[in-house]
């Protein structure tokens, strides 16, 4: 398993090794000693799962302190272009994104700490999309940012995205105060 840091470095690009032969693949998906190995000491409390069509955009989301989320994040069907937005207010990277392309086909992986926004959009029909999370839900602590935010300048690779009513209306970047 390779552990890479992303041009924001806490943010990690997980690469497992996968072995494919006749019958098919295994990788190991997760494993706390490597991921300690790279400063990732996270415990991990509850797995979401996810079904999207093509161009569904899901996001930017966050959970305030005391129940902020780490996540784990990847793709078990299809493939997602995957954000991650720093919203850590004294972090050098403030406002800035990292993205990734996530898929049954590369099996790659996001690690991404707690005060980061994140959000994602289905590129394949029928795409499942899979996170581990340090913190569990908790309703009154959700936030979301816009997704289209002139200030964060986000290429999403898609025009036209499939949206939520809560992600329609997400607050702009200017109008956020950062919980972190």
């Amino acid at each position: 398993m390779k552990i890479i840091a992303t041009e924001i470095p806490d943010v990690k690009l997980i690469i497992p090794n996968v072995f494919r032969d006749e019958r098919g693949y295994f990788m190991e998906s997760y494993r706390a000693s490597a991921f300690a190995d790279h400063g990732i000491n996270t415990q991990f409390v509850q797995d979401n799962q996810s079904l999207s069509g093509k161009g569904i955009l899901r996001g930017l989301h966050f959970q305030a302190p005391p129940f902020a989320q780490a996540k784990l994040v990847k793709v078990v069907s299809g493939a997602v272009l995957d954000v991650a937005v720093d919203i850590r207010r004294n972090s050098p990277t403030y406002g800035k994104h990292v993205k990734q392309v996530l898929s049954t086909e590369n099996m790659h992986q996001l690690f991404i700490p707690e005060g980061f926004a994140h959000g994602f959009v289905t590129l394949e029909e029928h795409t499942v999309f899979q996170y581990k999370c340090s913190n569990y839900y908790h309703k009154d602590s959700e936030g979301g940012i816009a997704w289209n935010d002139a200030d964060l300048a986000i290429d999403w690779e898609v025009t036209n995205p499939t949206l939520s009513a809560k992600d329609e209306n997400a607050t702009l970047f200017k109008d956020f105060v950062s919980p972190f």
